[in-house]
């Protein structure tokens, strides 16, 4: 069965493929880099005594910036998952298309088969 790979392996738009990798390569680096970064402490501790007005409004600027910064990521990998559909949409029509012709190829050969069996038995009978 190596043969349908190979097919298919050369029916895939390569070039398109390799053009778009360190675009999608990076943008998956940078997203992976974001997420799995460390927890800043001032977020994930809670305070002991009840913070007057100008620690609050502190907080809340660093919860609208940490929001930003969040927006901005989940952003980043929407672009990067459309990326990525995209080729797969490419690579699933160019699977469909090596079916298809497959599917032709196996009816071609089948006449062929049933013509050269009809003309061997005209021989053995003339």
């Amino acid at each position: 069965m190596p043969i349908p790979w190979l097919t298919v392996l050369q029916a895939v738009p390569w070039g398109e493929v390799i053009r778009n990798a360190p675009k999608v390569a990076e943008g998956a680096r940078t997203l992976w880099s974001k997420a799995a970064g460390p927890v800043s402490p001032a977020a994930a501790q809670a305070p002991a005594a009840v913070p007057d007005v100008a620690q609050l409004q502190a907080r809340l600027q660093a919860s609208e910036a940490a929001v930003s910064a969040l927006q901005a990521q989940m952003q980043s990998a929407t672009q990067l998952i459309t990326e990525l559909a995209d080729q797969n949409t490419l690579l699933v029509r160019a699977v469909e298309r090596q079916g298809q012709q497959l599917r032709w190829l196996a009816g071609i050969a089948l006449l062929l088969l049933v013509g050269g069996v009809i003309a061997g038995l005209r021989l053995l009978a003339a």
